[in-house]
């Protein structure tokens, strides 16, 4: 059988985005090949950590696992890189073990150290307002918001039309500069992000003048979302590379759609099913009517037979909400409410006193009604 996501990472199933990804830089660590170089099975066991964050990050693919296990997920995949996750290369996963330059805890080189580049964008996210209609049978809807583009003048390179950046002179494009210093275990080395360049490893000598330097400039911006049938407010899509635009050419960040679905005049949601009140008065309750049901799908008849009484459901099947990630759609229930009307004419109130009197109850306030009556049972 194959082992539980969740267990392999070590988090409950309720487990938020930050709290599976400590979960996995902690096992991660830990599980690493190159930390473990007498362990051959922990090779194998990283692979399904990574496997199972692959998953679990993805909100899309965590649905269907949830609902489905690791059949609704399909066959295992490569994981997520240590950039994903530790936000740079390999070298990252060194420094997390080795305290930074990825040399041996013990002084001394051999050890793999992460190049320099530009960082990754920032992740951003947008609210997307929809109709309950929207929501129900999907849309295409345009999202719209400031976001860090690339330089159109410089390709995000930072650097002026005709010039590109050089190779920094401090830390030789590693972006990091490496110190060894003599303690009591003997030689240690250690690495810092070089001040010159902040990391990049290169510097430019003639900015951009468009964007100064940056590598980007901050815009408008509007997507076209595809939003699926079924989503609610809650529900977040993620666009994966449509973020900020990394500082210098560096890859962008994802964008993250928050749903937000307005309210119907007549429905209203419950899980997949949608739900409507029909009040009907006393006489079409007692007697049975016929009635136009205006629906999301289009007008239907409805049929109430005689003696529906308040509360009653007539279900449509296969007329509610589409399931996400799923096939078929929840039902439709139409609740029945019995409306008592508060005013009558003189002429209303005869006939309901006769139809009273022939069906032996009692009504009205005066001497003989209930409250007289539980007056009496206490005289």
């Amino acid at each position: 059988m194959a082992a539980d996501f969740y267990e392999l990472l070590g988090v409950a199933r309720s487990a938020s985005a930050d709290e599976l990804k400590k979960a996995y830089r902690v096992k991660a660590r830990q599980l690493h090949p190159d930390a473990n170089p007498d362990d051959p099975s922990a090779g194998e066991r990283f692979k399904e950590v990574a496997r199972a964050y692959e998953v679990l990050s993805d909100p899309e693919q965590r649905s269907r696992y949830d609902r489905f296990g690791e059949a609704g997920v399909g066959g295992s995949g490569a994981g997520p890189s240590a950039e994903d996750v530790f936000g740079g290369g390999l070298g990252d996963l060194f420094d997390a073990f080795f305290g930074g330059g990825g040399g041996s805890p013990f002084g001394g080189g051999g050890g793999r150290r992460s190049p320099g580049g530009p960082p990754r964008g920032q992740d951003m996210e947008v609210i997307c307002d929809l109709s309950f209609e929207q929501a129900v049978f999907g849309a295409t809807v345009g999202v719209s918001l400031k976001l860090p583009q690339k330089c159109d003048v410089c390709e995000g390179s930072g650097a002026e039309k005709g010039t590109r950046p050089v190779t920094c002179q401090e830390c030789s494009g590693a972006g990091q500069v490496r110190r060894v210093r003599q303690s009591v275990l003997g030689q240690m080395v250690t690495s810092s992000t070089c001040g010159r360049c902040s990391g990049l490893g290169e510097m430019i000598a003639t900015p951009c003048e468009r964007c100064r330097g940056e590598g980007r400039i901050t815009e408008d911006k509007t997507y076209q979302v595809d939003v699926p049938a079924g989503v609610d407010t809650g529900s977040t899509l993620r666009l994966t590379g449509r973020g900020a635009a990394g500082p210098r050419g560096g890859r962008a960040g994802d964008l993250y759609v928050h749903i937000r679905v307005a309210a119907h005049e007549r429905y209203r949601r419950e899980g997949e099913d949608l739900v409507t009140e029909v009040p009907i008065s006393i006489a079409q309750a007692a007697l049975g009517t016929r009635m136009t049901l205006p629906t999301l799908d289009g007008d239907e008849d409805l049929s109430i037979p005689a003696g529906t009484q308040p509360g009653h459901e007539f279900v449509s099947r296969g007329r509610g909400v589409p399931r996400l990630q799923g096939r078929g759609r929840g039902d439709l229930r139409v609740v029945v409410t019995v409306a008592i009307p508060q005013a009558l004419t003189e002429t209303e109130t005869e006939l309901l006193t006769k139809f009273a009197a022939g069906r032996g109850e009692q009504v009205g306030e005066g001497s003989t009604g209930l409250f007289s009556r539980i007056k009496s049972a206490f005289s």
